[in-house]
């Protein structure tokens, strides 16, 4: 299993926060002959007519010295998660955790934003310190 990122417990308080309750930490999945671990596993009932939904977190931190290679690294791993719950979870839906200065400096670049577009990135944009979700993006 790998190693929690530096920001995976702000991104877990931010979520009880919410309103959501963490359901798996990590969230594990086997799909194509591999053993994989998105971060987390959350879930929230919306209303007793419309049941509850169910969600995966994959938190990166962008703290390191290249934002590029932290971005082709969390890119491959979201759509590697995303094809295994898609196949193996489908009411699951995958978001990538970002924090909200990585957002601002990186992600509204050309090419990450055209990234993120094509391949129907789901962005949950959180501030660590205040650890607090700043926005769903779809």
């Amino acid at each position: 299993m790998a190693a929690k990122d530096i920001f995976h417990d702000a991104v877990k308080h931010a979520l009880k926060k919410g309103g959501w309750t963490i359901t798996h930490d990590p969230f594990f999945l086997s799909f194509g002959g591999v053993n994989m671990y998105v971060d987390l596993g959350a879930e929230r009932i919306i209303a007793a007519d419309r049941g509850d939904e169910k969600i995966a977190v994959e938190v990166k931190s962008f703290v390191g010295p290249s934002a590029t290679t932290e971005f082709n690294f969390a890119l491959g791993q979201f759509l590697k998660y995303q094809l295994a719950l898609e196949e193996e979870h489908p009411e699951r839906v995958l978001y990538l955790a970002v924090p909200v200065d990585a957002e601002r400096e990186f992600f509204r670049l050309e090419l990450p934003r055209r990234l993120i577009e094509r391949y129907n990135v789901r962005l949950l944009i959180y501030d660590p310190e205040e650890e607090v979700i700043v926005k769903w993006q779809t």
